[in-house]
């Protein structure tokens, strides 16, 4: 029986999780396994990954296949770097030791990446944010401009309209008096 470790699809449309799974190569994709080892989800960023680590070596060590997703997920918890190590101990080229040591080197490198990555995702929102804030700021002045400059041009209007008003009633009442004088 061939052995795969694969990714079984769940989810909505266009909005996929998986879980991560050791499975018959013969059984239908979504189908039948052997046992759940993790998860995998794609839509966070970074992407969320939950693996059994130690059944994932055991089920590697007895002679599992894991497909192209599954073997990169497996390389990115470092599952494959300790199978690595195991095996270089079984040759006695490393001690146990050493092995642990250099695993555990990796997956702080690892780690300090993740969180520079998670960090950098953050500040960039933040940046977005404040030049968004900066951008509204500057719309919102320009309107205030335009906005007392339209003002102050009707108040031009009506002051210009009241002054013509005002010199047109003259004549006409300097007008209405002058034949009252000659009578």
């Amino acid at each position: 029986m061939a052995v795969k470790i694969r990714l079984q699809r769940h989810g909505k449309k266009n909005f996929a999780f998986f879980h991560i799974v050791v499975a018959d190569s013969r059984a239908p994709r979504d189908g039948r396994f052997i046992e759940q080892i993790g998860s995998y989800n794609p839509n966070t960023n970074p992407a969320t990954i939950s693996l059994n680590a130690d059944r994932a070596l055991a089920w590697l060590n007895v002679g599992a296949q894991p497909t192209l997703t599954a073997r990169r997920i497996l390389s990115y918890e470092g599952v494959l770097l300790r199978k690595h190590l195991q095996g270089g101990v079984a040759k006695g080229a490393l001690t146990e030791a050493q092995a642990e040591a250099k695993f555990a080197a990796w997956k702080a490198q690892r780690d300090e990446k993740i969180s520079a990555k998670v960090s950098g995702l953050k500040n960039e929102a933040f940046a977005k944010a404040k030049e968004a804030r900066a951008a509204e700021a500057k719309v919102n002045e320009a309107r205030a401009e335009a906005i007392a400059k339209r003002k102050a041009e009707a108040e031009e209007a009506a002051r210009k309209a009241a002054e013509e008003a005002a010199a047109a009633a003259a004549p006409a009442e300097e007008g209405a008096e002058a034949p009252a004088e000659e009578a």
